[in-house]
């Protein structure tokens, strides 16, 4: 199994991220992406990865994370981000976690501005995209077409209808599915994995957040991914093993890795 979303680098997992990994390469999980949030968090997840070479990593700019600046300040972290991805290119996978999000009150335009950067640069080292959405599918695949981005990557923790999973898979993306799918009340984007063929599909945990199903107000854990690759195989009335083996080939044929 591959945790294709977390975030064991957060400060929640400060007092024992070494048992939080070694539980999660107890249960089973080969490798792990953890995602870039900001450029001064990137220097951590270096460091991660180091020690763990299971650990593979990304660097982004996290809506989440960001605040309005004026042209200059903002031209500062745009150009930083891009200082790093040209010194550290050998160490990180992805561009991301990258996105728009309709529930902050961070200006849309602005989310835009910076995630159109980001697409760019990740076109610019051919390398793949890890996207957030939230409220925001129709803006997210608007600029999508508008930028003709075709470096392919995951949606993370799709939850929406089957045409707009169709959409993102036609646009060279896989879809990430996590622990919203173990909850019988996701009835439409439960629906909407069962239709999508496992040749498309990732799976994830996103901790500590996106809790599973019975395990509500606790901590999430790369450990847990099992209960989600259940709930994957009981939608696409399959085994627990074909989901792991055909979702492992998917991330490492997309980012162009290996096991060994």
């Amino acid at each position: 199994m591959i945790d294709s979303h977390c975030h064991i680098d957060l400060e929640t997992f400060d007092d024992d991220r070494d048992d939080v990994l070694q539980r999660a390469f107890q249960a089973g999980i080969q490798r792990l992406l953890v995602l870039g949030l900001s450029n001064q968090q990137f220097p951590k997840l270096l460091s991660l990865h180091e020690r763990y070479p299971q650990v593979d990593i990304a660097l982004g700019l996290h809506p989440y994370f960001l605040k309005l600046q004026d042209d200059a300040n903002t031209q500062l972290t745009l150009d930083e981000l891009s200082r790093l991805a040209s010194l550290h290119t050998e160490h990180f996978i992805a561009f991301g976690e990258m996105g728009l999000d309709g529930s902050l009150a961070l200006d849309m335009a602005y989310q835009q501005k910076i995630l159109s950067y980001q697409l760019q640069l990740a076109t610019n080292y051919k390398k793949p995209v890890i996207l957030h959405h939230r409220k925001s599918h129709n803006q997210l695949i608007s600029l999508l077409k508008a930028q003709n981005y075709q470096g392919g990557g995951i949606l993370h923790a799709f939850s929406g209808s089957y045409q707009e999973a169709k959409t993102y898979i036609d646009m060279g993306f896989l879809l990430g599915v996590g622990g919203t799918i173990t909850y019988a009340r996701a009835k439409k984007t439960r629906e909407s994995i069962a239709k999508v063929p496992l040749d498309k599909l990732v799976v994830e945990t996103d901790s500590p957040d996106m809790p599973i199903s019975g395990f509500q107000g606790q901590r999430n854990q790369p450990s847990q991914l099992s209960l989600v690759v259940k709930a994957l195989a009981e939608l696409k009335k399959t085994s627990s093993i074909e989901v792991e083996q055909q979702t492992t080939e998917n991330y490492l044929t997309l980012f162009g890795l290996s096991l060994n």
